[in-house]
Order: structure tokens, then C-alpha cells, then sequence
């Protein structure tokens, strides 16, 4: 088994942008928002030696902590990333190293977010235990987009669009910084009322600096004031929602569905045929009816 650094490895773009199991989390530029914000190594572990083209990887980040201790998380802020192998036997040999790998680095555990449920059982032959357990929705965009609005909910979703519409809601997206920071007060206004802390500026300006095009921010204004905003990620023919936001005060104006319409409309312009609308914990029953509907 080799190990190689996904962030300076020639070979590492061509191989993720190749693989059909590759996600927006694998890609050099979100492992380089990772590294610069938190200092995490990234690493990947893989049994093609260096000079040959890459068949395989299993993609990590070193995570060094006082309080958690040291382990190796596949990957720290990702919503899923699949082991990126061409078999269940290549898969095996590279986690049956990786067990060796975690005494040699003195790592106390080692985490896996995959996606594949037939790994499931690979995983449990060598030991693995389930941590958690997730839903993900995922948004079929090959239809018409008259057609993929009538299946949405009438109530919850096809009249607050149309109430926003009514409301004089206004658009804006980017990357520019005054967009990042009408972004994050309502990024830190949200966290404040589900009493969780914030997470720090600097990772959403790593994320705009090495994503940038494939990053979008979108924001919905009522009279200059911005009360909506996502952030979403294109990979290939999936648009990622990744981060949601808004000013309660202003819920009235439905300007939450109004906003993810104007992304899903953008990602089918885009050349988009999926919308994955990210992991939920089976007992937020709030977000979870949301995406449902």
C-alpha cells in the first residue's frame, strides 16, 4: 500500500474526475479548504504505485486533537465520500492495511462515510461498526422543470415560491465578498438560534478561494435585506446544497423554497441531472419534512 497526498499528487485530479463514484468531496480543491482552515493532513491510501496511473484510493484527513485525540476521518465536514475502489477485493486490501496503518500512526479510530450500502458488509467483516446513520436526498433534474416543480409539496414548497414571487423577493448570487458576508451574518444568525457556534469565516473564504466557480452563493433580499441564503457546490452533473441560512423574522415571505427553486433552476441550466440536498439525522424531523416535500 502506498500513501500519497491528493493535494500535490499529479495524478489526483485525473483520477476523480475519471471515477464515477467521485464526489465534490474528493476533489483537491475542498481537501485544500480542509488544510488551510484547520491544519488537517490530507492523505490518501492507494496499491497503485507512484509513476502508474491510480486505480484505487481510500482519501483521508489526519485530524490531531487534545480533546478527540488522533484519528484519520474520511472526510471531516463531507457529507459522504465513497471508497473509491473498482472492487470489494480492492477495497479490503486497502482497509485491511489501513488497520496496520492506524497503530503506526497511534490513531484511535478510523472513519468512513460511505454511501455504497453493498460496502456495508465489506466493512463489517473487518470490524467496522456503525457510528451513525444518515438519509440523503437526492433530486432527479432530467425531467422538465414544469414537471419537477408540480412534484413538489403544494403547501410547503409551490405556494411560498409563489408567495416570494408575490413579495418582490430579489436574487443575487456570486462569490463576491460582499455576498460571503451577507452570507454569514445569517449564517451566524442561525447557528445562534439552534444554540450551535459558528463556523469560522476563514472556511467559507477557503472554500470560495479554491472552489470558486463550482461554489455559488445565493441570497434572497427583501428591500436590500438579506433573509435567505444556501450555498451550493457543482461536481460534474451534481449540484451539492451544502450549507442553508435565514432570518426567522422573515419566514412569512417563503423565501427558504424560493431560494432552492432559483438553485434548482440554475443546476438543470448548468447541465445538472442531480440535486443531492445532503445528509439529515433521522431525528431532525423539521429538515427532514423539508427535503421530503
Amino acid at each position: 500500500m502506498y500513501r500519497i497526498d491528493p493535494t500535490k499528487d499529479e495524478r489526483w485530479t485525473s483520477f476523480v474526475e475519471k471515477n464515477p463514484q467521485a464526489s465534490v468531496f474528493h476533489t483537491r480543491a475542498w481537501l485544500q479548504s480542509l488544510q488551510g482552515t484547520y491544519g488537517y493532513e490530507p492523505v490518501g491510501f492507494t496499491d497503485s504505485p507512484p509513476g502508474r496511473e491510480l486505480k484505487n484510493t481510500i482519501v483521508f484527513c489526519q485530524i490531531n486533537s487534545w480533546l478527540t485525540g488522533r484519528r484519520l476521518v474520511s472526510l471531516p465536514f463531507s457529507d459522504h465520500c465513497e471508497l473509491l475502489c473498482g472492487s470489494a477485493e480492492e477495497a479490503k486490501h486497502l482497509l485491511r492495511n489501513l488497520q496496520v496503518e492506524l497503530k503506526t500512526r497511534q490513531c484511535k479510530y478510523l472513519e468512513l462515510r460511505p454511501l455504497d450500502d453493498t460496502k456495508s458488509g465489506i466493512l463489517g467483516e473487518l470490524g467496522f461498526k456503525a457510528a451513525a446513520t444518515y438519509l440523503l436526498h437526492v433530486l432527479d433534474l432530467t425531467p422538465d422543470l414544469d414537471t419537477i416543480f408540480r412534484r413538489f409539496d403544494k403547501d410547503s414548497v409551490r405556494r411560498r415560491v409563489d408567495r416570494a414571487n408575490r413579495a418582490g423577493l430579489v436574487e443575487k448570487f456570486g462569490t463576491s465578498d460582499a455576498l460571503l458576508e451577507d452570507f454569514y451574518g445569517l449564517f451566524v444568525l442561525t447557528r445562534a438560534r439552534q444554540r450551535l457556534p459558528p463556523i469560522p469565516a476563514a472556511w467559507f473564504r477557503n472554500l470560495v478561494k479554491h472552489l470558486g466557480p463550482v461554489l455559488q452563493i445565493r441570497l434572497a433580499y427583501k428591500e436590500h435585506v438579506p433573509i435567505s441564503a444556501i450555498i451550493t457546490l457543482q461536481f460534474k452533473d451534481t449540484v451539492f446544497y451544502k450549507y442553508g441560512c435565514s432570518n426567522a423574522r422573515f419566514n412569512k415571505y417563503g423565501a427558504t423554497p424560493w431560494i432552492f427553486w432559483h438553485s434548482i433552476t440554475a443546476a438543470k441550466s448548468a447541465g445538472a441531472t442531480r440535486f443531492d440536498f445532503g445528509r439529515t439525522e433521522p431525528d431532525n424531523r423539521g429538515l427532514l419534512a423539508f427535503k421530503n416535500n
